[in-house]
């Protein structure tokens, strides 16, 4: 859900997931807030671009706390665990990486 601010003429203003004095509530999928995204940023696309690098930057996060033993895996709930996992597979096979030594990160 969006709270809407409109301009004088009705469209419009500005969106945000906080509440604003004298907005109006609207869920994310009303045709006034899909057209007023896709007239500000080109297209809805954008927010899915942003959403994908953010993704892989939460992924870098994670594997750097990982490696520095501030969190272990197993840490993570199964779920994420999961996905996690499955992430780093499709990212390894979409960037045809050679792993010979499977998934164990140990040192020989």
């Amino acid at each position: 859900m969006f709270h809407v601010l409109r301009n004088e003429d009705g469209s419009i203003a500005s969106l945000a997931r906080t509440e604003r004095p004298g907005g109006e509530l609207l869920p994310d999928d009303h045709p006034a807030i899909q057209a007023f995204l896709k007239g500000s940023s080109g297209n809805v696309s954008s927010f899915s671009e942003a959403d994908a690098e953010f993704v892989r930057v939460l992924e870098d996060l994670i594997d750097t706390l990982i490696v520095k033993n501030i969190i272990r895996h197993t840490d993570l709930p199964v779920a994420a665990q999961q996905k996690i996992t499955r992430r780093k597979g499709l990212r390894n096979r979409m960037q045809g990486a050679l792993n010979l030594l499977g998934d164990d990160q140990r040192i020989i």
